[in-house]
């Protein structure tokens, strides 16, 4: 089962990788709920060895092509992310004191905050992109213009998959014209 998971979180992430047009630099944020992962209520059996096949596939994924990521707490954190403290200067991101535990803060950023060189958590990010699995509401760590990606996969084990990419706000009226190449 978790082989099947690790794949099915990787092509999630090559999904995304491709369909936003991540470049290298760029912030992805990851919100996963083990939990609903193995068809339970979110927040009820949090799974370190889901939080890790998920996290090790997906960071692999968009590590290799230099683009960060960070990843969502549960909750019990407020939502705090967890990224490289390299990450964190590199976008003007204060740190914030907090050590994710299974139960407080979720075994994804548990998984990640355990494999990262040096990894930090930071309140707010304002990713490029983002995975959601199983409902977990990323939404607040995007950029200001959200646009829904639709991913041929719909779901890691029984967890809904959402993803969205981001783009300029488009500003000016009827006479403005734009450049389709950052939408």
């Amino acid at each position: 089962m978790l082989e099947e998971i690790r794949q099915q979180a990787q092509q999630a992430a090559e999904e995304l990788l491709e369909a936003a047009r991540l470049k290298t630099g760029d912030l992805v944020v990851i919100g996963c709920s083990s939990s609903e992962i193995s068809d339970h209520k979110i927040g009820s059996h949090s799974s370190a060895e889901i939080g890790e096949a998920v996290f090790t596939a997906i960071y692999g994924i968009f590590h290799k092509q230099g683009i960060h990521i960070a990843a969502q707490c549960c909750e019990h954190l407020n939502r705090a992310l967890i990224l490289e403290q390299e990450t964190a200067e590199r976008f003007g991101y204060e740190p914030v004191n907090v050590v994710p535990q299974l139960k407080a803060g979720g075994s994804f950023a548990t998984a990640a905050y355990h494999t990262l060189s040096n990894p930090v958590a930071v309140e707010w990010v304002k990713a490029h992109a983002g995975i959601d699995i199983g409902d977990t509401l990323i939404g607040m760590h995007l950029r200001a213009v959200a646009v829904p990606v639709r991913l041929k996969i719909s779901s890691i084990g029984s967890a809904h998959v959402v993803a969205a990419r981001t783009r300029a706000k488009f500003i000016g009226g009827i006479r403005a014209c734009y450049d389709d190449s950052k939408e």
